[in-house]
């Protein structure tokens, strides 16, 4: 489809088609991203307009990896920021240096191109005394998967320690979702519909299906528990339910392909990957996620794809059109980070394709649009990442990774 064609021709020379925006055809491992070569040094900041500086924000590069998709930190650690590479690598920067030696590389089980690859990684909550942490990759047979570890050192993952705890067939090789949050315990898993174009897969499709683990929010204790590698909370909206799988905690969603609780009030952002026109932001207030259906595939945004039921819709807050140069919307964070007051509980978000940050003031049930932050654009913008600080940081998938920081 033409979004599709879009992203190709934006990244010729390779790119992760993160949530491709188009559906008719699976990626293959010829869409895998060119490799840029990882340098480390001190930060450095990108030039930046003259009124970024006015408007109290800036980004400072951290440091420049391979293929970059996410990144993250321990509760806790201010020392360490962990950054995903896709080809299967996870790598820190430890008090503003990197190091040299990966803290896990899995790059022989990752199948990685296109939308696949090393896609997350989750700390437990405990993982200070654990030393437990989850990646979410796409095996070497397509299959996607949570896998979990327990770390060696400090800076060092014990390979030897994986435990399977989730397997998800996935019948195409987009629309994989692909991020882990552990929030007040548990664990958020967001997955993508199957892949190809209009949730082709099953009669309606699997966002709208409660059968399904796929095109949904899973919320699952990951702990191995009475011989099984992961449990369902009593507390999720469908457990108990015939016909009904007990994992999931909201449906109706194309690509979830980031998401985000703000660290304030619990309040839920997720950023769905729209087909061929729209792309969209959704907003619920803490807890009100809960058994919520987003929509999808009977509604893109808030135009109507299918002429099929959707019962209880949340529409977006936020759309974006493909006309408007948008391909694949990236999610991020409602920033408490107190050194950037001017960003203070906005919402910042940007798109794959378009590569523009933008923040917005969200309230539930209402449309807003994001203003444009006047910031250098930041090329194939893959993710966004929040460390134990609060600081938030911006991935380009060409290898920088930036802070967002307060003019100097």
């Amino acid at each position: 489809m033409r979004a599709r064609s879009f992203v190709a021709a934006a990244f010729a020379a390779g790119g992760l088609l993160a949530a491709c925006g188009g559906g008719s055809s699976s990626s293959s491992a010829d869409d895998q991203p060119a490799s840029v070569a990882a340098t480390g040094g001190a930060a450095k900041t990108p030039p930046t307009r003259p009124e970024a500086a006015r408007r109290g924000v800036r980004l400072v590069q951290v440091g420049r990896f391979t293929d970059p998709l996410y990144v993250t930190a321990p509760p806790g650690d201010r020392q360490r920021l962990f950054v995903v590479e896709q080809q299967g690598r996870i790598m820190i920067i430890r008090s503003g240096h990197k190091l040299s030696r990966p803290f896990l590389d899995i790059r022989g089980l990752v199948l990685s191109g296109g939308e696949r690859g090393l896609l997350s990684l989750a700390f437990a909550p405990d993982y200070a005394r654990s030393g437990r942490f989850y990646v979410y990759y796409t095996e070497r047979s397509g299959t996607e998967s949570i896998w979990a570890y327990r770390r060696a050192t400090a800076d060092r993952a014990d390979r030897s320690s994986a435990r399977l705890v989730l397997r998800m067939a996935d019948p195409e090789a987009n629309h994989n979702g692909g991020l882990m949050i552990f929030h007040k315990g548990l664990m958020y898993v967001g997955t993508g519909d199957g892949g190809g174009a209009n949730d082709q897969h099953g009669s309606r499709g699997n966002a709208q299906s409660l059968s399904s683990l796929l095109g949904k929010i899973l919320r699952i204790d990951p702990r191995a528990s009475s011989g099984r590698p992961y449990s369902i909370p009593a507390s999720n909206p469908f457990a108990g339910r015939a016909g009904a799988r007990g994992e999931i905690y909201a449906y109706g969603l194309r690509n979830p392909w980031r998401f985000s609780f703000d660290r304030a009030n619990g309040n839920l952002v997720i950023g769905d990957v729209g087909q061929d026109a729209v792309e969209e932001i959704d907003f619920e207030r803490a807890g009100r996620a809960r058994g919520a259906n987003f929509g999808w595939r009977p509604w893109e945004g808030r135009r109507r794809n299918f002429d099929e039921r959707a019962p209880g819709a949340v529409f977006p807050v936020i759309t974006h059109t493909h006309d408007s140069g948008f391909c694949s919307i990236t999610g991020g964070y409602i920033v408490r980070d107190r050194s950037v007051p001017s960003l203070y509980g906005r919402y910042v978000y940007g798109d794959l394709c378009e590569g523009r940050i933008r923040a917005a003031t969200l309230r539930a049930g209402r449309r807003t649009s994001g203003r444009v932050l006047a910031l250098h654009q930041v090329s194939q913008l893959s993710s966004f990442g929040e460390d134990a600080a609060g600081h938030v940081y911006a991935v380009s998938l060409g290898g920088p990774v930036y802070r967002i920081a307060a003019p100097r």
